[in-house]
């Protein structure tokens, strides 16, 4: 679950930026679009694939998410993140898409958009316990960045996820100074719907839900580059993908997402949504995949969870930093443990993703697995905005 408060926080922070490099963008304000024009995500709908990978224009707001854990053959291990978001500044407009006369065309720039993109990659290297992070954002015009449903593509610059339908697979390229990668995702179960038939709430609020599936098991393999060295890998990743055009609810502040991916099979997706005074809402939940694929849903009681400790960033954020996570109904009793303390990412917005190990017992068997936590709204994210490196510059290296 990756919340809208990750596009609208980089919302916030890029639109003056982009309205002050080109005047003529069109419809720019410093302040947030209303939700009025926008597609609402209200109730289920019947998903289709792979149009469904594709962009959704009529809503204001959507993301896709690949997190993944991954072995080198010289035995070393790594973790990464690579994230695109799509924001509208305003509802689409017939007008702009169908001008009526040859001056109002030829008066049209070339840059125009209503749309912004951003991206957010990192490398968690364990070897030498750092995370490395970049982010870059875009305009969606003159293809510098965008999204496209046949053959599925999401891109901002030389970052892109794509469709390869020969081989049924898709081809992920991200890279900065210091790390790169190259790798090849082939789904292992087909999409799982989460929340209501793939309609989620975020809280009891009208309109504060997304359209949200999974792919739990992505097997990847490809090249990691760290500083010029390349490395052969292999591993498991994991796809969120959402759309809407809703807000967190007002008492909410953040939310703590798992994917965990187990030894037998099977996986566990869990978002617990906060609230201003440290309570869950009630409109946490998740989903519990079978090792066959099969998918149940999950309410918020229906999931255990406890922070045995916790994580100071130099940044000033407390983070949660090791979970034991229950789930009876599932037989699931597990610690939870990040492979490196610090993965925060200094970006807009800043938060805390890492890869993480799982061990326990199910069903009093013991059980083993990896996956990816993602804590957001422990930080202040006006004060990353103004004085990170991510502010200023369209991609950094995040050093510590």
């Amino acid at each position: 679950m990756r919340g809208p408060l990750l596009p609208l926080a980089c919302a916030l922070a890029l639109t003056p930026l982009l309205a002050a490099t080109a005047p003529q963008l069109g419809p720019l304000s410093p302040a947030m679009p209303a939700e009025k024009g926008f597609a609402q995500a209200i109730d289920p709908r019947t998903f289709e694939f792979p149009a469904d990978h594709g962009p959704h224009p009529a809503f204001r707001q959507e993301w896709w998410y690949v997190t993944g854990n991954l072995d080198a053959t010289s035995g070393e291990r790594f973790g990464f993140e690579l994230t695109f978001f799509r924001f509208a500044l305003a509802p689409p407009a017939p007008s702009l898409a169908a001008a009526t006369s040859r001056e109002e065309r030829a008066t049209e720039s070339s840059w125009r958009t209503r749309e912004i993109y951003t991206a957010h990659f990192a490398v968690t290297d364990v070897p030498q316990q750092r995370i490395r992070y970049a982010q870059k954002w875009s305009r969606a015009a003159l293809g510098l960045a965008g999204a496209a449903a046949d053959p599925f593509a999401v891109w901002i610059d030389d970052w892109s996820i794509r469709a390869h339908p020969a081989d049924a697979t898709w081809r992920l390229r991200a890279q900065t100074a210091s790390y790169g990668l190259s790798l090849d995702l082939k789904a292992l179960t087909p999409p799982v719907l989460n929340g209501h038939e793939g309609l989620s709430r975020k809280s009891s609020e009208p309109g504060s839900a997304s359209y949200y599936y999974s792919l739990p098991r992505l097997a990847v393999k490809g090249e990691l580059r760290r500083e010029g060295h390349s490395f052969t890998v292999q591993g498991l990743a994991w796809l969120d993908r959402e759309w809407g055009s809703g807000n967190l609810g007002a008492s909410e502040v953040g939310w703590d997402w798992f994917g965990l991916q187990l030894t037998d099979g099977s996986a566990l997706m869990f978002y617990a949504m906060r609230n201003r005074d440290g309570s869950r809402d009630p409109a946490s939940g998740g989903t519990w995949i079978e090792s066959d694929g099969h998918p149940r849903e999950l309410a918020s009681e229906d999931v255990q969870l406890e922070a045995n400790a916790h994580w100071l960033s130099p940044r000033g954020a407390r983070y949660p930093a090791l979970w034991h996570l229950k789930a009876p109904g599932q037989g699931l009793d597990v610690k939870i443990t990040p492979v490196v303390a610090d993965q925060e990412l200094g970006t807009v917005p800043r938060y805390w993703e890492g890869a993480v190990d799982v061990s326990g017992t199910r069903f009093g068997q013991p059980i083993s697995g990896r996956g990816y936590v993602e804590l957001v709204g422990y930080g202040s994210e006006s004060s990353a905005a103004r004085g990170s490196p991510a502010a200023r510059r369209s991609a950094h290296d995040g050093a510590r």
